[in-house]
């Protein structure tokens, strides 16, 4: 069925958005979600921190001698500051205290410091069904809280063929 031509002038752009036919799938027909397995992280893969100004690396000390694509694999406990995360530049968060106070001493203007990653708990929520040591395994849709308020996440996993459920 055509639509009936527009009354006012400006209406003609609008006639051209109509759609003359919707459908509706039953559930069934619905395109089904793919879920993918994550991938493992190792030594050497890279984050990024939302209050960074550049990325770092995760350093995995083989302690938990296991290998993954030929490097250490890192658990939800690789999360200390300065051993396993590395600074991300320069912080740009205020809830740094150096930040802080250097944005005031600038009257206000914010002054980014550098990064001294202040991570105190573990990498959330890790894969529970595949264990390192004892530990959950680290996947690349992990995340792990700064205490000034910087959210640290996997970029590269730093290998593409051991994946964990």
């Amino acid at each position: 069925m055509v639509p009936a031509l527009p009354c006012h002038p400006g209406a003609l752009t609008s006639l051209l958005s109509i759609n003359t036919e919707t459908r509706i799938l039953p559930a069934t027909h619905q395109p089904q979600r793919e879920t993918q397995m994550a991938i493992q992280v190792v030594n050497g893969a890279m984050l990024a921190c939302t209050m960074g100004a550049a990325p770092s690396s995760l350093v995995v000390l083989p302690t938990n001698r296991t290998m993954a694509g030929g490097m250490p694999a890192a658990t939800i406990m690789d999360f200390a500051p300065m051993v396993n995360i590395m600074p991300f530049g320069m912080c740009m968060s205020i809830a740094n205290p150096t930040v802080a106070s250097a944005t005031a001493a600038a009257l206000g203007v914010l002054t980014p410091m550098p990064c001294i990653p202040a991570t105190v708990a573990p990498w959330v929520p890790g894969a529970p069904t595949v264990l390192l040591g004892s530990m959950p395994a680290l996947d690349n849709n992990c995340k792990c809280m700064c205490a000034y308020a910087g959210v640290i996440s996997v970029t590269v996993p730093g290998q593409v063929t051991v994946m964990v459920p």
